[in-house]
């Protein structure tokens, strides 16, 4: 009976049916880590790309993201070596340098406005106050170090997954992805590959900083490179899949692939997409689905868009209450990010390839 209940307190922590990833750690503990299970023997692993993937996300990168100062070094404990996968568990920890946990002492008792405080109280009866503990979005820097594992056994295949900032407020890109060079997309601190609208987006994130608040927006991603025959018909659609990877994120509100929601608004006749044969290769005409269709990939490029809401701390007064439900008020302090999009970017990206990785050894069951 203990064991069950003991079962049901630690669910949530993993991710993925064959690549499969579990986290651990708090924002303020000692260390963020991650076990990596699935992943095939024989993989050569470039140490350096995880510490690139780990420097694009990791705070106090600029001026527009909170000034929280960690190197975000990572350590391989297992599963690797010289260089090589070994079919066995990667374990990967990431320590905590720059704690200050006093900016916190303040709301120990009291809940923040659209905060996990709260619920989290509700749910376990107690919660580790300390820059919000286990669902602070410091531990997607863990995703990001598994998700680097499973960037390079997709390039492997030849696919790859390649997100950036097309909105920020009423500020937007407005163009589609094929119109953009995405190789374009980390010449600037706010990772928008356009830029003149990217000089745009770091002056109002700036500006709302400055206000003591924060700001929302979108972050886009395409998939190159899928191969036909991804997903699962009925539950584990892929598009589903990436939706809850994407849904799974700190702050993220909205999830929508191919036409989306824009895509209600045409006919049938305009919005089916036309096979045609390219030189023996099944292609579409358009990609309106987004590359997934019936759940199962179907060769062209996967899209899709997230929606992340304004982070929810801000340097102003809120009205709430304590956990006693007596009325007070909570201010923010301590280092926040203004706008969570610039290192959303790869933590979308670090999702999208779990999923695509995970689906890609699936897939490998399917058929003789």
């Amino acid at each position: 009976m203990f064991f069950i209940f003991y079962l049901r307190c630690m669910a949530g922590n993993s991710f993925g049916e064959i690549f499969r990833i579990s986290t651990f750690g708090e924002s303020h503990g000692v260390a963020l880590g991650v076990i990596i299970d699935g992943c095939p023997a024989g993989l050569k692993i470039d140490s350096a790309f995880i510490q690139a993937e780990l420097d694009r996300r990791k705070p106090g990168q600029s001026n527009i993201v909170t000034q929280r100062k960690e190197a975000d070094e990572f350590e391989i404990l297992s599963g690797i070596f010289e260089g090589i996968t070994q079919g066995t568990p990667i374990g990967i920890i990431i320590r905590n340098e720059d704690q200050k946990s006093k900016d916190y002492e303040h709301i120990k008792d009291s809940f923040r406005p659209s905060h996990a405080d709260f619920t989290y109280d509700a749910k376990y009866g107690s919660r580790d106050y300390r820059g919000g503990g286990r669902s602070s979005a410091r531990e997607t820097a863990a995703r990001v170090a598994a998700a680097a594992i499973a960037k390079q056994l997709l390039a492997h295949f030849g696919i790859k997954v390649q997100a950036y900032v097309s909105k920020v407020g009423k500020i937007e890109i407005g163009k589609e992805y094929t119109e953009l060079d995405l190789s374009k997309t980390e010449d600037n601190i706010v990772r928008c590959p356009d830029a003149e609208t990217a000089d745009k987006m770091i002056e109002l994130i700036k500006e709302v900083k400055k206000d003591g608040d924060t700001i929302g927006g979108l972050v886009s991603c395409v998939i190159t490179g899928v191969p036909a025959g991804l997903g699962e018909p009925v539950f584990d659609k892929l598009h589903a899949d990436l939706g809850k990877a994407m849904l799974s994120i700190n702050a993220a509100k909205g999830f929508e692939y191919g036409s989306g929601f824009a895509g209600t608004e045409l006919r049938g006749s305009e919005q089916n997409d036309a096979f045609y044969n390219d030189h023996g290769v099944i292609k579409t005409k358009t990609n309106h689905s987004g590359g997934v269709q019936g759940g199962i990939s179907n060769g062209m490029d996967v899209y899709f868009n997230v929606a992340f809401k304004s982070v929810a701390t801000i340097m102003q007064a809120q009205d709430s209450v304590d956990k006693d439900g007596n009325n007070t008020s909570v201010t923010g302090r301590g280092r926040h990010d203004p706008c969570v999009l610039p290192r959303a970017v790869p933590i979308v990206e670090a999702m999208a390839a779990l999923v695509i990785a995970d689906h890609l050894l699936r897939n490998r069951s399917s058929k003789l």
